[in-house]
């Protein structure tokens, strides 16, 4: 009977250790039909005594198409750094007919879902990190400075402002002669994080090609001097001659290039140790 005890306490040990380590997909929200998931990475050999960092990626797209995949390398790669990383959904215009004040609304309610549910994520809620690309960096951006567009669904008592932002050619100007404004329109005031950084805004890295043809390079460096202006600390990573989404993994070293200087601004900021070297891959 000890005997099987103990073959049982370690085929349960075995299991419970191959479940922390995989990845799963969480639904966060429901809208009628439309249903929104988290893709969750997690470290491996997670220990359940202790929390970890979280960060949670945004796809770019315009706010039109696009899909959680984009981050994929990304997330698996802070994964191994011990960070429990979320691929997140939320609905586009080419997708669902929504509007981009939709995809801000879904941004928060991600971020709220992820802390209230720290616990089961074995994560601390006082080190959550939002990214994403262009239009996935502008609402990692706005859940961060964008006081409306709140889901009425959410629970409001849930903070849904991230501790530091790792942004990547995002769409942080929305005004006249910015991205988007043709369908913002004046709405731009209370949209655009340009146009609402405020003091305490996050610790943020920005990487931004010089020639990226959506998003003027004289932009990001206005957006450093605002944050700075606030107090607030704002790294610009400039890659020259790289254009729009240079970040991604088929440009291989502008990924390894950025996810480096990413993982060394979490160290900085306390997130991450130096420590255990993981090769980017």
């Amino acid at each position: 009977m000890r005997l099987n005890f103990f073959i049982v306490l370690i085929i349960g040990t075995l299991l419970s250790t191959q479940i922390c380590n995989s990845q799963e997909e969480i639904l966060y929200k429901r809208v009628d039909t439309t249903q929104l998931f988290l893709e969750v990475h997690y470290p491996p050999n997670m220990e359940s005594s202790r929390s970890y960092p979280a960060m949670v990626f945004f796809f770019g797209g315009g706010w039109v198409g696009g899909n959680r995949s984009q981050f994929l390398h990304q997330a698996q790669y802070f994964a191994k750094r011990g960070v429990v990383c979320f691929l997140a959904d939320y609905r586009t215009s080419k997708v669902n007919g929504t509007t981009p004040f939709e995809s801000v609304k879904d941004a928060k309610s991600a971020i709220r879902f992820i802390r209230k549910n720290a616990t089961k994520f074995n994560i601390d809620g006082t080190k959550l990190i939002a990214s994403g690309g262009s239009a996935g960096g502008h609402l990692a951006a706005a859940t961060a400075l964008v006081e409306g567009y709140n889901d009425p669904a959410d629970d409001m008592s849930i903070d849904c402002i991230p501790n530091a932002l790792v942004l990547f050619n995002p769409v942080v100007d929305n005004g006249p002669g910015g991205y988007g404004y043709e369908r913002i329109g004046e709405a731009y005031k209370d949209f655009s994080p340009l146009h609402n950084i405020k003091k305490d805004a996050p610790s943020t890295i920005l990487f931004l090609g010089t020639k990226d043809h959506l998003i003027p390079v004289v932009t990001a460096e206005y957006y450093k001097l605002v944050m700075e202006k606030v107090e607030s600390r704002c790294d610009l990573k400039l890659y020259d001659g790289k254009g729009h989404g240079f970040f991604n993994y088929k440009d291989f070293e502008s990924y390894k290039s950025t996810v480096a200087a990413a993982d060394q601004f979490l160290v900085s900021l306390g997130y991450l140790k130096t420590e255990p070297i993981v090769n980017i891959e």
